[in-house]
């Protein structure tokens, strides 16, 4: 049986778990999001109109960004499919399974996936589906839509996943976080490396080299796009940017405003299938592009709704979101919608129709809070009004059922309040008129009508307006009358918030990999043999998965097997290290970039429990920026942005360290 909004609304506000679970939520989300706009290398004003304009741009001439991205992916090899609606893009995922014979496939979060509603249609073929974000998982075992697009279990305590696992999975029950983690990381291991077919989302595609930019965490993003060898990504049109310098920018933003932090910890770029003598990575790469209403959305009222990037952070910061949460996001026949919070009642409305969604724009006080949080900038306020107000692609359908009455009141009122000279003559009138009509309301003992009948109380129109009441007061005057020290501060340039960092770049890196939980150690190249030696004889790990001698230092591989240890190319689960080179470092962030290729399996840094990475003193850039613009990046299958080791926040918005990657990064540094 479905429930209404209004029933939905007032469950949330009863449930007391789920009120401390949301508050809790948003207010370590606002906090983090604050900090890390700390660090941002501009004004973070700058930044967001900045990246306003790069989507705007992206929407406006979507047509020729979207042909330009198809022709780089397809050159890239990767087998793309185009769909009008969710329908067909449900028909492409079951043809591509049936021809391969897919039996189980491995899921990695995507919105457009939930949009779609993939998993009902596939599980109908009789596919195994299994979703392997820890969130979305425990979500799916429990048969509940996601509550949060960043935190999908974010109403969920540690006793309730405790008992979902017990009920569902067999194991002990348990309320310890790190447990539970590992708990799922061990079930779900397995599905990776058994996996038909990995099925991914898009944050973004960069236009100019067709590349897919996927950003996660926990590395259950890169074991999807990585170790099945069919990979299928969903990605809606409008998730495009049009160079690697607007990625960038995107991805100084989108990181800060979803969870606090400066970068994920896993940032890849594909750009095509696995190459002639690379050992992983897809044998196919399908990229599927969902128009699903987007192109309508485009061209309405509500075009602005598309500039979204889903980072979630007008959720966290909607005082409606904030007691209410996802799952009370229910249109007019009870339908839930993927996308709540108020860019979701937009976006809801605009792709799944105003006459199903339109209600849930007035979940919102519009008090300004999602936009003031919003990194792209979007008016959610003014998008708010115009769905209420209809605008959109089936405006005519949505206003044919309101009263004549209410049309002509609406209308009336709209052409009083565009002139301030008739809306202050309108407020005098009502005004005078309320007088009038107290006395004769009190004697007929009608409710008072300054009051909407008994309960609410609906202040008397004033017969002045605000402007007559008041003179407008100069600049010179005001200044001189809040003083010289006060009319100082108010001429001042805003105070830069970037913290002052150290000149050194391997300093930098350092202390910024070291608030991830990673380990810096500064070296020669003849003590790095060494230095390895120590971390694996100290776990006892005699066997590694290695990047091949002639990508490493010269000698160090042999050294490293004269001492007794083994290395191979070949990803083997039962490997406790991997050990391999970098691409390059970036200070600001502490993230090294990894590229795959022959002779550097992008699964040594992604299946061992401990990850050691060599970075040489010439490679570390200042800036993601400068390693965007100075680094070779599309001369890569794929590479990775690495950040820190894996770590989740899912339940109950504990940090967990080590979830679907590894759980220790040691960086030596080769001065």
């Amino acid at each position: 049986m479905t429930k209404s909004f209004h029933s939905q609304i007032r469950e949330a506000l009863q449930n007391p778990t789920l009120q401390g679970a949301l508050d809790g939520n948003a207010e370590r989300r606002l906090i983090a999001r604050q900090q890390a706009y700390a660090s941002l290398p501009q004004d973070l004003q700058v930044m967001r109109q900045r990246a306003h304009a790069v989507r705007a741009e992206v929407t406006t001439n979507l047509d020729r960004y979207l042909e330009q991205f198809i022709h780089r992916a397809q050159s890239n090899g990767m087998i793309v499919h185009q769909a009008a609606s969710a329908a067909q893009a449900v028909e492409i995922v079951r043809q591509i399974a049936r021809q391969s014979g897919a039996k189980l496939i491995a899921k990695s979060k995507t919105m457009v996936g939930e949009e779609i509603e993939l998993n009902p249609a596939l599980e109908a073929d009789g596919l195994q589906v299994v979703e392997t974000d820890l969130g979305e998982y425990i979500v799916q075992l429990r048969g509940e839509p996601p509550a949060h697009i960043i935190t999908p279990a974010v109403h969920l305590t540690r006793h309730q996943v405790g008992e979902t696992f017990q009920a569902k999975l067999g194991v002990p029950f348990t309320e310890d976080i790190p447990t539970l983690t590992a708990i799922a990381r061990r079930i779900l291991r397995q599905t990776f490396l058994s996996a038909d077919i990995g099925i991914s989302g898009v944050n973004f595609g960069v236009a100019e080299s067709g590349a897919l930019c996927t950003v996660t965490n926990e590395g259950n993003g890169r074991m999807v796009t990585t170790l099945p060898p069919i990979h299928i990504a969903l990605m809606g049109i409008e998730r495009l940017v049009p160079t690697l310098d607007d990625l960038a920018l995107m991805l100084y933003l989108l990181p800060r405003s979803a969870t606090g932090q400066k970068l994920s910890v896993y940032t890849s770029l594909i750009h095509g299938p696995r190459r002639e003598g690379e050992s992983d990575g897809a044998l196919q790469r399908h990229l599927i592009l969902l128009d699903n209403g987007r192109s309508a959305l485009r061209l309405s009222p509500l075009a602005e709704a598309l500039y979204c990037i889903r980072c979630g952070a007008c959720l966290n910061a909607c005082p409606v979101f904030r007691e209410i949460g996802g799952h009370a996001y229910v249109g007019a026949s009870g339908k839930h919608t993927p996308y709540p919070g108020p860019i979701g009642s937009v976006i809801s409305a605009g792709l799944f129709g105003i006459q199903e969604f339109g209600n849930l724009a007035r979940a919102s006080s519009l008090c300004g809070a999602c936009q003031e949080a919003c990194p792209m900038d979007i008016d959610l306020d003014g998008l708010l009004l115009r769905v209420r107000a209809g605008q959109s692609a089936e405006q005519s359908a949505y206003l044919k059922n309101v009263p004549a009455g209410l049309k002509l009141g609406l209308r009336a009122f709209s052409w009083m309040a565009a002139s301030p000279w008739r809306f202050g003559a309108a407020q005098s009138m009502a005004g005078i008129f309320s007088r009038l009509l107290s006395p004769i309301s009190a004697w007929l003992r009608l409710p008072a009508f300054t009051g909407w009948g008994y309960r609410r109380d609906f202040p008397r129109p004033a017969r002045r307006t605000f402007h007559s009441q008041f003179k407008p007061t100069g600049e010179a005057e005001m200044l001189s009358s809040v003083g010289p020290q006060a009319a100082s501060q108010s001429q001042a340039q805003p105070v830069s918030t970037q913290p002052t960092e150290p000149e050194d770049l391997a300093t930098r890196f350092e202390a910024e990999l070291a608030a991830l939980g990673g380990v810096f150690t500064r070296c020669k190249e003849p003590e790095l043999a060494a230095h390895i030696l120590d971390i694996l004889k100290s776990r006892n790990i005699q066997t590694i998965q290695s990047w091949d001698g002639d990508q490493l230092p010269v000698g160090l591989l042999n050294a490293l097997r004269a001492a007794g240890i083994q290395a191979t190319t070949d990803p083997d689960p039962g490997l406790r290290a991997g050990l391999t080179g970098a691409l390059a470092g970036i200070a600001e962030t502490g993230t090294l970039i990894l590229p795959g290729g022959p002779g550097r399996p992008l699964t040594a840094s992604l299946l061992p429990e401990v990850h050691i990475a060599i970075l040489k003193a010439a490679d570390l850039q200042a800036s993601l920026t400068s390693a965007v613009r100075s680094l070779p990046l599309g001369d890569y299958s794929s590479l990775v942005l690495v950040s820190g080791p894996s770590r989740t926040a899912d339940i109950e918005m504990t940090l967990t360290i080590g979830v679907h990657g590894p759980g220790e990064l040691f960086v030596l540094y080769c001065e």
